[in-house]
């Protein structure tokens, strides 16, 4: 858990599971499981790295941390705080009585606001109605091409205060892509020495489409070999578009 991040539109991360497996090609150079390998050869056993034989590729174990719920209230300033950088709460084998846990503590921190991503869209629209949600917590879905458009669609169906794409690594274009009830739209190019092209022109098409819709607009990277080898810039300038936040009693439903 740090309180600091290296992400740019963060502030804080807090993992209170880690692990994970692969569910689709955004997945194939996750940074989590390459962290999870680096850590347990550190001896950091709770980042456990064996495969589950019922996903389509490899993974790192699921863990609850419940010693973690407490973190937030131990931060005084108020902070952006990305929940789950070391997993997804959503995956199957975090019990829903533990979202709601989580979703207890982000209730109950309310000089925080939060971002959750995931990439199990459906379980979230089917769990939905069964979670009391925060009005200081901003849901997206990670979204790397058009292929799972529908995870937007199913994330226009929940009732967060945000609703929020992570086109993060960004593998093709998102043609069609429709931003009625998003609020705010992440692009970014894959990092590492297995790094997949993020083409300028899918990250204008994306910038284009926030402009014409209002919707709040953040190129992170383009990726390679290094996270920031190749810079932000996109046609000259940087894109650091973000809701407002903290957010204070706004609507969910509009």
């Amino acid at each position: 858990m740090a309180d600091g991040s290296s992400i740019e539109w963060t502030e804080a991360t807090w993992n209170p599971t880690t692990g994970c497996d692969r569910v689709s090609a955004g997945c194939d150079n996750c940074y989590a499981l390459t962290l999870a390998k680096r850590l347990k050869a550190m001896g950091a056993a709770k980042y456990q790295t064996d495969g589950d034989p019922r996903t389509s590729g490899p993974g790192f174990g699921v863990a609850l941390h419940a010693d973690t719920l407490a973190l937030p209230y131990r931060w005084r300033q108020s902070r952006l705080v990305f929940v789950n950088s070391m997993s997804d709460l959503f995956h199957a084998k975090v019990p829903i009585g533990f979202v709601r846990d989580v979703f207890a503590v982000i209730a109950d921190t309310p000089q925080h606001t939060y971002q959750l991503l995931t990439k199990r869209s459906l379980k979230l629209r089917r769990v939905a109605d069964r979670l009391d949600w925060p009005e200081n917590l901003w849901m997206g879905v990670s979204v790397e091409n058009q292929r799972h458009l529908d995870r937007v669609d199913h994330l226009r169906e929940v009732p967060a205060v945000v609703r929020f794409i992570s086109a993060e690594p960004l593998l093709g274009p998102l043609s069609g892509l429709s931003l009625s009830g998003i609020g705010w739209v992440i692009t970014g190019g894959e990092s590492g020495p297995h790094a997949r092209l993020c083409d300028a022109e899918w990250v204008r098409d994306i910038r284009d489409a926030c402009a014409n819709a209002g919707v709040p607009f953040f190129h992170k990277q383009w990726g390679g070999i290094r996270p920031k080898s190749l810079g932000r810039e996109l046609d000259g300038r940087t894109h650091d578009g973000m809701p407002a936040w903290p957010i204070v009693a706004a609507a969910a439903g509009e």
